[in-house]
């Protein structure tokens, strides 16, 4: 069965290859979410002021692949602790963040941030800011072009991701 996922962990580039590497995973491509502006560009999310973030629209086939084995990718290629900014990216397009496109994607979005919270208090690293909500009202606006599997293009281009470094405790195939 084909679902959606929308992930933001900073830069879109080196998400979406992560994503698009992950066996289930039939479709990927990159694109603005959560802000208020019409039909934005690369140029006007970058300014900060349509409050969009980078975005990664993944299409999954739920009976090869789960939406929690797809979180556990999300929470450990990024820093979720840091707030607007990941590595040298700063700004609201680089803010964690997942959209939920149903009751059940909420319930373990929110889950999966509790254990993966959990194993970071254990090593002391602080808590995490990922915003969790519905699509509801937010269109998911595609990125230009030039943007669409940017690394499979440029396979020596910039992939900004910080990491915590810690693995996330679920088991791959749960």
């Amino acid at each position: 069965m084909s679902e959606i996922a929308y992930f933001a962990t900073g830069c879109f580039w080196g998400a979406e290859r992560r994503f698009w590497n992950l066996r289930g995973v039939t479709n990927t491509s990159v694109g603005y979410m959560g802000g208020s502006t019409t039909n934005p560009t690369y140029e006007a999310v970058c300014t900060g002021r349509t409050k969009h973030a980078e975005i990664v629209k993944v299409t999954f086939d739920s009976s090869l692949i789960s939406y929690k084995r797809l979180l556990a990718e999300f929470w450990v290629m990024h820093d979720p602790t840091s707030l607007n900014q990941q590595g040298g990216d700063i700004g609201t397009q680089y803010r964690s963040a997942i959209f939920t496109t149903t009751p059940e994607q909420m319930i373990d979005a929110a889950n999966t941030r509790d254990i993966y919270e959990a194993e970071l208090k254990k090593v002391g690293i602080g808590e995490i800011v990922t915003e969790i909500q519905e699509v509801g009202e937010y269109k998911y606006w595609i990125a230009e072009e030039y943007h669409q599997r940017y690394l499979e293009k440029n396979p020596n281009g910039y992939d900004c991701h910080s990491s915590t470094g810690i693995e996330f405790p679920m088991v791959a195939h749960e």
